[in-house]
């Protein structure tokens, strides 16, 4: 009786990425024995895959000196931030003044934004507008230097804002230092980047301005610019720029139209009020009111920057997942009216501390959340219209909640524009419930 038989193939992976199949046929029997009838068939050598490269070749210097543009960049835009409005008022600029100078920083993005990324966009370049950016940064850092109108605060603060305006083309251009599927790991990188820089410029703000006077911390500013914008020639960029999926006047209208898109940006721009009263607005002037010395709003700012950005980090990679966006965003909305109403309760600068703790936390949970929402229902294609359209609209509540605050602050006192602060989260809350409870689909 012939001896049952069968076939075994074996692929052999070859050397040097090839492919070189090598089927071996093994006829076995039924005693165990093994005899080997090896028969080679030579198949068409395949390609191998190529895998993805980047848009933009680089080597770890060349992303070591972006990430020092970036922190530099972030550094002159908040170095004067937390002694801002304590400086304004010393020089005898009333509360309504101070709001103007404040809201300009947002009104003047509002403005120019999106048309700045349309021509980013347009020209396919961005190291130009990274030069921009350190260039406005120092020059904004310059006018605040010179004594006399209020005018020079607030020609210096919009140019802060022409300089903020430039950010997108940061964003594009680390982006294109990796392959689109590490794309999560590029933005990541450079939130950090953005956190960074802002917490190394508002913590040298107050040491600098204690020890050396308020001009102390613009002329380390123009410094910092300047350092900036040296480095920023050297950034690296092909001659052809780099190329994206472009912000599209044509899509405008119908992301717009996006349900989702908008929800989202109702909460931000409320988000960005709270935010721009409270610790980029006028919380530094409620610590100098209890008594802080220059040296100590630099406590203050540690207070809020920090719990601020670790929750951040956290909010979409551990939060999120386990309790869900809405819930998440709805927490931060709640506890973020909470700690801004007392504000102007903290009647000691260590309960102030804490309340800046805790709204730094708060703020964190929804910040990055309401980001990603942003642009999640739509396709590649439509992205950067959304995320463009998105910024810019954002930018409206950088300029009305202290511009709105300043006005009460001069009739009601600090504690009336902390109070309006709580008001804009309280009613951020509502449209978070009402918007999830109703039934929408993009909810």
């Amino acid at each position: 009786m012939r001896s049952r038989k069968f076939l075994q193939i074996a692929l052999i992976m070859q050397k040097n990425d090839c492919l070189l199949p090598m089927i071996a046929l093994k006829l076995v029997a039924d005693n165990g024995e093994i005899k080997n009838v090896k028969e080679r068939f030579l198949l068409q050598e395949q390609p191998s895959s190529v895998p993805e490269q980047p848009l933009i070749a680089t080597g770890r210097l060349d992303h070591l000196l972006f990430i020092t543009v970036t922190i530099l960049y972030w550094s002159t835009l908040y170095v004067y931030v937390p002694i801002l409005p304590p400086f304004m008022s010393e020089s005898g600029h009333s509360e309504m003044v101070i709001g103007i100078v404040l809201g300009s920083y947002g009104l003047t993005q509002l403005i120019i934004r999106f048309p700045l990324g349309l021509l980013s966009d347009t020209l396919q370049r961005r190291k130009p507008f990274l030069i921009l950016g350190m260039l406005s940064g120092a020059i904004s850092c310059l006018l605040f230097t010179i004594p006399g109108s209020w005018m020079w605060p607030l020609a210096g603060r919009i140019i802060s804002g022409i300089s903020a305006s430039t950010w997108v083309a940061f964003t594009v251009l680390y982006a294109a230092y990796f392959t689109s599927a590490q794309t999560a790991r590029a933005m990541s990188n450079i939130s950090f980047m953005t956190v960074a820089g802002q917490l190394i410029g508002m913590t040298l703000s107050g040491w600098l301005a204690g020890a050396r006077g308020w001009n102390a911390a613009f002329i380390t500013g123009i410094a910092i610019g300047v350092l900036g914008l040296i480095l920023a020639f050297a950034v690296k960029e092909p001659k052809g720029g780099v190329a994206r999926e472009p912000i599209s006047l044509k899509l405008l209208g119908e992301v717009m139209r996006k349900r989702t898109l908008l929800q989202v940006s109702t909460l931000s721009i409320l988000a960005h009020s709270v935010l721009f009263i409270t610790m980029f607005g006028f919380t530094p002037l409620q610590a100098t009111t209890l008594g802080a010395s220059k040296e100590e709003l630099t406590l203050i700012v540690i207070a809020f920057m920090v719990p601020h950005a670790f929750v951040a980090l956290w909010s979409g990679r551990y939060l999120a997942p386990r309790f869900g966006i809405w819930n998440v965003i709805t927490v931060g909305f709640a506890f973020s009216a909470l700690f801004t109403v007392a504000i102007p309760f903290s009647d000691s600068l260590g309960m102030l501390a804490l309340t800046q703790a805790l709204n730094g936390l708060a703020q964190g949970l929804h910040f990055p959340l309401l980001l990603g929402l942003a642009i999640q229902p739509f396709e590649p294609a439509k992205r950067a219209t959304a995320m463009g359209f998105y910024q810019a609209v954002y930018s409206a509540g950088m300029f009305a909640g202290p511009f709105l605050a300043g006005f009460i602050n001069e009739q009601f006192g600090l504690k009336g524009g902390f109070w309006l602060g709580g008001c804009f989260a309280v009613i951020a809350l509502v449209l978070t419930l009402w918007w999830r409870r109703s039934g929408e689909p993009s909810l």
